[in-house]
């Protein structure tokens, strides 16, 4: 018989169908500790989960994992469910997670632990709180529109401050809309500009009840709003993340009435008391400056008013005699400083010296003149003997003598050597010119040349 042989494709499907047709790994409960785990952002994610014997590799995908109520970490204990599987590319069986809790720990309970650390870091907790409005005119209450909550709130504002205005925002407060239902009214109460304090209660629950007052975008919406909020969440042992971000935590709704009014007889009263303190005050003053204007109106001032200047004006005459001797002397003083110093002035006027200054110039005036003369008559006897020495050694000077002088074609001819038989030169005489043909040539070595 011959055999036939599987491929590995083959194979692995095999094994594939038979754990998905095993209806005991089609919802398999395990408990395990989370190794290789590392968070991929808006991804599915990879892990293992292993005791000491064995691991088995475990994928979550992303919509499973965005619904965890905490951050699996390295190491964590968690209760797992889920179905197995085979993964057909590596051969590897794994389990694909649906839900997931740490184990021994309630999930909720870790995630809120985690969500107040967060927050905590941040400084929303510790952050400076608003102060509430004393005499609010307009409160808006965010709570569901039945029950005993706005009922005890109602009652507790009209016994206490019946001229506020109560504005209801009704709101889911238990579920899985009542995170974004509490954020929205926190919104449409901010959009309004005109509430002085928001309430936001419920009434007590279990941590699965109260969990949307722990959500996150419910603590930052509280977080950044602008008007002062009371929170009343759950009873006095419950503390939500609402009431830790919250300007004012109220144990009950009906404390946080009270915190968010005055009661408004005792208000009257104080008001009747001011009032009161206010014109036994103002008697008071008011008698006070009676008595003062009556004591003025006694004083010698009004009776007898020039004795409030007699002493003024005794002062202000010896004033006026001190300021005549002094205004005599001083001027006796610069009288005499002025003689002093005009004296002074006579001695070194500059007129004598403007005089003497004058007759030296004079005199060097005079001077110059006749040194120019002097030097203008030693120049002309100079230029006159410069030009006979010239006029001597003039060639006219010469010429007149009987010299003369032959140029050709104005060439000066030094030299008989540089003359050419029936060349027309120029003959120069001191009073004219005269041309001439060279006929012959006779040269002082007696060396004759014929043209």
């Amino acid at each position: 018989m011959e055999q036939q042989y599987l491929t590995v494709t083959a194979l692995t499907k095999y094994l594939k169908r038979k754990f998905e047709a095993d209806p005991y790994l089609e919802r398999v409960y395990l408990t395990g500790e989370i190794s290789n785990f590392r968070m991929r952002a808006n991804a599915h994610q990879y892990f293992s989960l292993k005791d000491d014997q064995a691991k088995i590799a475990a994928i979550m995908f992303k919509g499973a994992f965005q619904k965890l109520k905490f951050t699996p970490k390295e190491g964590m204990k968690v209760l797992v469910v889920g179905r197995i599987s085979l993964y057909e590319a590596s051969g590897n069986y794994q389990i694909y997670v649906e839900h997931m809790e740490p184990d021994g720990v309630g999930a909720l309970y870790q995630a809120l632990a985690e969500m107040k650390e967060k927050l905590s870091e941040e400084g929303l907790f510790t952050a400076e709180k608003q102060p509430l409005v004393p005499y609010p005119r307009k409160i808006a209450v965010i709570t569901s529109p039945s029950g005993a909550v706005i009922r005890d709130i109602m009652t507790t504002l009209k016994r206490r401050y019946p001229i506020a205005q109560l504005i209801l925002y009704p709101t889911l407060v238990q579920g899985d809309k009542a995170a974004d239902d509490v954020c929205r009214n926190i919104g449409r109460v901010e959009s309004r500009g005109d509430i002085d304090t928001l309430i936001i209660a419920r009434g007590g629950g279990s941590i699965e009840d109260l969990w949307p007052f722990n959500e996150e975008r419910v603590a930052r919406a509280i977080f950044e709003a602008k008007t002062p909020i009371i929170s009343s969440v759950g009873h006095e042992t419950d503390v939500t993340i609402a009431d830790l971000v919250a300007d004012v935590r109220a144990a009950t709704p009906t404390a946080a009435a009270e915190l968010a009014v005055p009661v408004l007889s005792d208000e009257l009263l104080k008001i009747k008391e001011r009032e009161n303190r206010l014109i036994k005050s103002y008697s008071y003053q008011v008698n006070r400056q009676k008595q003062r204007h009556q004591h003025v109106m006694n004083s010698f001032i009004f009776k007898q008013p020039q004795r409030l200047y007699e002493g003024f004006s005794v002062k202000l005459d010896l004033m006026m005699r001190t300021f005549q001797q002094n205004s005599h002397r001083l001027v006796a003083d610069k009288k005499e400083w002025y003689q002093i110093i005009n004296h002074q002035l006579r001695l070194v006027t500059p007129i004598n010296r403007v005089s003497s200054q004058s007759q030296q110039l004079g005199m060097l005036q005079q001077q110059l003149t006749n040194e120019m003369l002097q030097l203008i008559k030693e120049k002309n006897k100079q230029f006159g003997q410069v030009t006979q020495s010239l006029d001597l050694l003039s060639p006219l000077k010469t010429m007149g003598r009987g010299y003369t002088y032959v140029t050709d074609e104005e060439k000066l001819v030094a030299s008989a050597k540089n003359l050419v038989a029936g060349e027309a030169l120029t003959i120069h005489f001191v009073d004219g010119e005269a041309d001439m043909t060279i006929n012959k040539i006779r040269i002082n070595e007696s060396e004759e040349t014929n043209g």
